[in-house]
């Protein structure tokens, strides 16, 4: 949802702090009131830009720079897309939940205010946290990197599957539905009516599979390269559901990239490979085998999603790129592989032809 690069485009190039800095809107400044973290102090702020979803803040305090996050009720999109703020609330909830899991796999949580629907966190400079995505646009692969996203993803799904009593905490089938489910799978069957039943079914398996806490947004714009290992942003489609989701997104974008940036494809389907072998060992709350063939099945239809849904990836611009995805997606869908490898190995074959 949120563009994670938005979190520290305040800096330059060598890593220097723009200078615009300007007085933050009332409502975010009473919220940091009701948070009680202004403490007196008259916040400067600037804008962070990227964001589809809320509006994010760097606000300086006297103890440092925190960051802040609004959630929108109309996403930044071309299509009419509404969403719930109080998805801001188990938003949060994820974050104290994937931190205790994994200490680091999120920013640290410094307040909420309900009644905007904002967020305080702490603010993780570009410097020493850069962005995945900006890493692989810039043809940067780390088949590693990729691994520890698999393998975080994979703990925090564990813990989580082992301690049902959360579900209650995470009410959220109808906010799922609505900017996951709805906008992806069923936007992309009314593009392509043949596939409005398989959609459907894709919905109905993921909804009766609930077994983990799911961020739901698991792309390399939300992750950050941390000194040790990923952190995960923007979990405003928390959900109480399916964790095949949660992979297939991920590794949706690593097939995506590579039309992006061809002259690293190979690392990119090295980094598929590796976070697959990685996260399918983590996988004891079910049988492995059963979640992989959800994610092979799920996997192609978000693959056509991002060129046919409510939020296209803005780097495919070519009609003839955007036809190779729709290609294999669709052949993808008539004939659904169960397992991963077999998915990586026909999008392979397509873009080496």
């Amino acid at each position: 949802m949120i563009q994670g690069a938005c979190w520290f485009r305040d800096f330059d190039k060598r890593g220097n702090l723009y200078p615009e800095m300007e007085t933050p809107p009332k409502d975010i400044i009473d919220a940091l009131d009701r948070m009680h973290l202004l403490k007196g102090a008259d916040p400067r702020g600037q804008p962070l830009t990227g964001g589809v979803s809320s509006d994010i803040w760097r606000i300086d305090l006297p103890g440092g720079p925190i960051c802040i996050k609004r959630a929108l009720a109309k996403l930044r999109v071309n299509a009419d897309w509404q969403a719930p703020v109080e998805r801001n609330l188990y938003e949060a909830r994820w974050m104290r939940v994937a931190n205790a899991v994994v200490p680091g796999a999120s920013p640290t949580l410094l307040g909420q205010d309900e009644v905007t629907g904002t967020l305080a966190m702490e603010y993780l400079p570009a410097e020493r946290y850069p962005l995945w995505k900006a890493q692989l646009r810039d043809g940067v692969v780390d088949v590693g990197f990729a691994a520890s996203v698999a393998r975080t993803l994979g703990r925090i799904h564990a813990a989580t599957a082992v301690d049902p009593s959360l579900a209650a905490a995470f009410p959220t089938d109808g906010i799922f539905h609505d900017i996951r489910l709805e906008p992806y799978l069923t936007q992309t069957g009314r593009a392509h009516p043949d596939l409005a039943d398989r959609m459907q079914r894709l919905i109905e398996t993921t909804q009766r599979n609930k077994r983990a806490l799911v961020h739901g947004d698991v792309s390399p714009k939300n992750i950050l390269c941390g000194p040790d290992g990923p952190v995960f942003l923007d979990a405003e489609c928390a959900w109480w559901g399916d964790p095949a989701f949660d992979l297939a997104f991920c590794l949706n974008h690593l097939m995506l990239k590579c039309v992006w940036v061809p002259a690293v494809r190979g690392g990119l389907l090295d980094s598929f490979r590796a976070m697959t072998v990685t996260y399918l060992p983590l996988v004891g709350w079910e049988p492995a085998a059963a979640l992989e063939t959800r994610t092979a099945h799920l996997l192609p239809a978000l693959f056509l999603a991002r060129v046919d849904g409510k939020s296209p990836v803005e780097y495919i611009t070519r009609e003839a790129d955007r036809d190779r995805v729709r290609v294999v997606a669709r052949r993808l869908l008539a004939d659904p592989p169960d397992r991963l490898a077999d998915v990586a190995r026909t999008w392979k074959e397509e873009i080496a032809a």
